[in-house]
């Protein structure tokens, strides 16, 4: 019987719900594209509820220990003497979330003498160290797709946040003011404005779908350049690389995966290169943004926002410079686990665990690293190499 370890963030501050805002979510069964949504055998859980934090257990407990498995559920992942540090030598799989990661260094891989499967509840696996789990041949596999949808919206959201000068705007009606002026001070219209996007795979693609409606112009950079057909329908103007991009747009988000091509790709040069005033949308990783270079470029002027919801580290520090930066819209790392997300990759997590427990192939888009190599997603979305 296998042990498997999954860290969770912690139940709300007033305890686990007892109830809901709405009695249900709706039910998705495809994505863009025709991929199909998680497709476990069975699922013990009611979607639209908390699966994400340790009480809700991504919903897995019954099915674990069913199987007469070990399950071991914490948000107690940093330091020596935490229970992640003390459960991960018998650990057979490790599960996390890009919300609250456990981070599979090497050191800790090298640790974990039974670890076989790493598996991220949702999307994005820079948590762990890939290069480390190929060396040691363990399957890497995430819930590919599950929240892309859920990232896009917030995407969207931030940047019509910062354009608007919503936040300040709230912050007077709560102090109880009418400050139109100082509300409006800093407010645009989105209309007629040139966004792009870093990356332009699931996420990036349906920011781009989302934001046409807005009448703005629209651009992107990636490795990968999208169908010809893609670019006509959303009229589209592609970017051999960021920095021929970054000099034309108002708006500029971030869509990218975290890897040694990307960190700290948003530095005091790159972003000297974006016009002023522009604004800065990053729902991707934190380290591809150089942190103090963005607090500089906000103090400056440079940038006239920055709004994200990643940060590293993961949970960012009380004295995190990004929480007192001004003209910030920033959020806990929230944006892909809304309650619709959480059931999708809690389904999919376990679909993940039927197959590697029954022997069958885990689904091509799931895998990052398999068979001690880029496999699946991974080898489309990620390079190997060491980062900072």
């Amino acid at each position: 019987m296998a042990k498997v370890l999954c860290v969770l963030y912690d139940d709300p501050v007033d305890g686990y719900p007892k109830a809901y805002a709405r009695d249900s979510i709706p039910r998705i069964e495809r994505y863009p594209g025709g991929q199909t949504a998680p497709t476990p055998k069975k699922i013990d859980f009611k979607p639209g509820t908390l699966l994400g934090s340790v009480s809700g257990g991504l919903g897995l407990r019954k099915f674990l220990e069913g199987l007469g498995h070990a399950f071991v559920v914490t948000s107690d992942k940093e330091g020596d003497a935490s229970v992640f540090e003390r459960e991960l030598p018998d650990a057979d799989i490790v599960i996390s979330q890009p919300f609250w990661p456990a981070y599979l260094t090497a050191p800790r891989i090298a640790k974990a003498k039974k670890l076989k499967l790493a598996i991220t509840a949702g999307i994005g696996s820079d948590h762990v160290d890939l290069e480390a789990a190929i060396k040691r041949g363990i399957t890497v596999a995430e819930v590919t797709y599950s929240n892309s949808i859920s990232v896009s919206e917030h995407v969207v959201m931030m940047i019509l946040a910062l354009v608007r000068n919503y936040i300040p705007s709230y912050n007077w009606v709560v102090a109880g003011g009418w400050n139109i002026a100082d509300c409006v001070a800093r407010s645009y219209d989105l209309e007629g404005m040139d966004v792009g996007t870093v990356a332009a795979g699931r996420i990036g693609l349906a920011v781009l779908r989302r934001l046409k409606p807005f009448d703005v112009r629209l651009h992107y950079t990636d490795r990968h350049r999208l169908p010809e057909q893609v670019e006509k329908e959303l009229n589209l103007t592609y970017h051999q690389n960021v920095e021929s991009m970054v000099r034309l747009c108002d708006v500029v988000t971030i869509n990218a995966p975290l890897h040694a091509e990307t960190e700290h790709l948003f530095d005091d040069a790159l972003i000297a290169k974006m016009k002023r005033g522009a604004y800065l949308v990053n729902t991707a990783r934190g380290k591809i943004c150089d942190r103090d270079a963005v607090v500089r470029a906000l103090q400056s002027g440079q940038l006239a926002g920055y709004a994200g919801d990643v940060w590293f580290p993961q949970p960012a520090p009380k004295d995190h410079p990004w929480r007192t930066m001004p003209h910030h819209g920033m959020t806990p790392h929230i944006s892909g686990t809304s309650l619709s997300a959480q059931a999708r990759y809690a389904a999919g997590t376990r679909e993940i665990l039927e197959c590697w427990f029954e022997g069958r192939p885990i689904r091509e888009e799931y895998l990052i690293v398999d068979g001690g190599k880029l496999a699946g997603t991974g080898a489309h979305s990620y390079s190997v190499g060491k980062r900072a």
